[in-house]
């Protein structure tokens, strides 16, 4: 169904939904890379103008890609809920802007109308907003989800430890754990991502974590990013797996690439969920999962279907929405500047990703980073980390000094979370948060004027086996 618009005299054509999408988004060198991009600021004022005026319900009539091609489809219109989705069907894309917008909709009705969307709509009307509308959205809608504690809470932010090491070295990786943990950080995960993608390296990893989270009694779980069949392996062979990680795209071509199908993660997830109930200590037992999505990702494997990257990448955190998940996050600057060239269109993807998650019904964390070349900086990151913050995002990474040596990135360090807790009066999980105080770390706000910190780190390498 084509979408014609004239401004000033000057007309143009959308011939479909799919070409529609990718002439509304915002700016990114990836939807130029993919010749799906606006060619001009005013072929994009059009789209978005035609965009406002879409139903909701043509999303569900004339799927962007068609479910008898694509396992993602399929799986996303199986989740589908049309009595849900009844009350919202005849909105249209800028009607639904308005209402998420609204005072008179409630935090528990944002809950209700983003879990009623399908992803496609999710990213439409987040082409329809402005940073603003992004950071204020989402800031109404809490998930929050369990496994040792609890996150996503009112007045929570979370962090990540990821104690990289470029050779795989236990005590290189324990040791920029405990500093983490020192540090406030390590309440959504630890979580390592291995050098080399083997079974028994995952598995001295998954083990030596173990060990220093029970021995020292710390209320978070532990991870270890490798492939999801080498996690699966460890784990047959005996590693202990909190949370099943792995990299989803938003479509069946895109995950193929990654070397997985749908099947194989539920497989996973079942496996994983069994593990926990004959470990015990998880409460509840079903939020196993750990997922990264990213914008670019369906490009960078030549399997986007002439989509845009933020409609893939709304596609692929409805994925994830299926699997109930304990942590989502997207690594927004990742895959590098091919997909966003620079700060503004960093910042932009970011706090698209983080909206759409939110809004779908994910607890949302953003690895808020850029490759060495692409046209940004530590401030660019600070940028978008504060604003995240204020549109209530779940969690962050902490990388020692913000610069992982084994993955050679940039993202957040330690220090960065802590004062972002403090300019906005946020505190980590609160079993964790109890966790520190009992330690004498505080929150980690003051621990290098802590004498007792020495005593306190030994303790917890000792823990851990070093």
């Amino acid at each position: 169904m084509a979408h014609r618009v004239v401004l000033r005299n000057e007309q143009f054509l959308f011939p479909d939904l799919r070409t529609l999408l990718g002439a509304a988004s915002e700016e990114k060198s990836g939807d130029q890379l993919a010749g799906v991009a606006a060619t001009s600021h005013r072929q994009r004022a059009a789209a978005k103008i035609a965009l406002a005026d879409i139903p909701l319900a043509d999303f569900l009539d004339h799927p962007l890609l068609e479910p008898d091609e694509d396992a993602v489809s399929r799986a996303l219109l199986d989740q589908h809920d049309p009595v849900a989705f009844a009350p919202w069907r005849s909105l249209t894309v800028g009607e639904l802007r308005e209402k998420l917008l609204s005072d008179d909709t409630t935090a528990e009705g944002l809950t209700r109308l983003g879990r009623a969307l399908q992803p496609e709509m999710a990213a439409a009307v987040s082409m329809l907003m402005s940073t603003k509308d992004l950071v204020y959205a989402a800031s109404r809608i809490r998930v929050v989800t369990r496994c040792r504690n609890t996150l996503g809470q009112t007045g929570v932010l979370a962090a990540r430890i990821q104690p990289n090491h470029p050779a795989d070295d236990l005590g290189g990786i324990l040791l920029a754990a405990v500093e983490g943990l020192t540090l406030g950080s390590g309440d959504a995960v630890i979580g390592v991502n291995p050098a080399t993608d083997s079974v028994a390296g995952v598995g001295s990893i998954l083990r030596s974590l173990d060990r220093l989270i029970a021995s020292a009694h710390i209320p978070t779980q532990a991870c270890c990013l490798a492939h999801i069949t080498t996690q699966l392996a460890a784990l047959d062979q005996g590693a202990p797996v909190d949370l099943l990680f792995q990299s989803l795209a938003g479509t069946e071509a895109a995950n193929r690439s990654f070397g997985i199908d749908i099947p194989l993660v539920r497989e996973g997830r079942e496996k994983v969920i069994e593990h926990h109930q004959r470990r015990g200590g998880f409460l509840p037992q079903h939020q196993v999962m750990y997922f990264e999505t990213g914008q670019g990702s369906a490009l960078s494997a030549e399997a986007n279907h002439g989509m845009d990257q933020l409609t893939c990448e709304a596609r692929a955190q409805g994925l994830a929405r299926i699997f109930d998940p304990f942590l989502v996050n997207s690594v927004v600057g990742f895959i590098g500047p091919e997909y966003l060239a620079d700060e503004r269109q960093i910042i932009r993807a970011g706090l698209e990703d983080h909206f759409i998650g939110k809004l779908l019904g994910l607890p949302m964390g953003v690895d808020v980073c850029h490759t060495n070349h692409a046209n940004a900086d530590q401030n660019s990151l600070e940028n978008l980390l504060l604003l995240l913050t204020a549109a209530g995002c779940n969690y962050f990474m902490g990388v020692p000094c913000a610069d992982d040596v084994m993955l050679n990135y940039q993202s957040t360090s330690h220090h960065d979370i802590a004062t972002a807790r403090r300019l906005f009066g946020l505190r980590p999980a609160p079993e964790f948060a109890a966790w520190l105080e009992g330690r004498g770390l505080g929150l980690g706000l003051t621990t290098p004027g802590n004498p007792a910190l020495g005593t306190i780190m030994r303790g917890l390498l000792e823990a851990g086996g070093v």
